[in-house]
């Protein structure tokens, strides 16, 4: 049996207000335009989560809104504080507690991209893996009958991409 985990950090947020609430920060327009080409990839590709378990931030919220709204069918979204900053170990913590075959997990760095980092067996060709910028995304695959068998570096990176790989074939404007 094969389970698929999809790691995607929120796309660009919005500096506006330097001083607000870092946890209501919403996404500018270039990280709409991102989150919608991920989403699009994501459909285009198969890579269609059963799941998406998503930190509760606003940013991560808005994300995940606007990738779901491309999927069909549309995944279950769980929200949690926990994902919020979280260390890698938590998000795995999370993961593993899952029974669905395809679990997709919107998140922040670090933690986000140095899970991406410690479940692959070998990182994929693409420069930007190693600091995983806003909205990168990558498609893991475990030969494993469960999520509780996952074991660090034992991950095959089916996929990386970041938005900019995708933004000037997929037409949208992003200043």
């Amino acid at each position: 049996m094969t389970l698929r985990l999809i790691l995607i950090r929120h796309a660009k947020s919005s500096w506006s207000d330097p001083f607000g609430d870092d946890h209501e920060r919403t996404l500018n327009k270039r990280g709409r335009a991102s989150a919608t080409a991920i989403g699009e990839w994501m459909a285009q590709e198969g890579y269609l989560p059963d799941t998406v378990l998503c930190s509760d931030a606003a940013r991560t919220r808005e994300t995940a809104a606007l990738i779901l709204s491309a999927l069909d069918p549309e995944p279950r979204l769980q929200l949690s504080g926990r994902i919020y900053h979280a260390a890698p170990d938590t998000i795995l913590e999370m993961v593993q507690k899952q029974t669905d075959q395809t679990i997709a997990v919107v998140g922040h760095n670090p933690g986000i991209g140095m899970l991406a980092n410690g479940l692959v067996r070998s990182a994929p060709d693409h420069r930007r893996f190693s600091d995983y910028p806003t909205c990168a995304s990558t498609v893991i695959d475990f030969d494993i009958g469960k999520w509780t068998e996952v074991q660090p570096r034992t991950g095959q990176c089916k996929a990386f991409v970041v938005p900019r790989d995708l933004i000037g074939t997929a037409n949208h404007d992003i200043e």
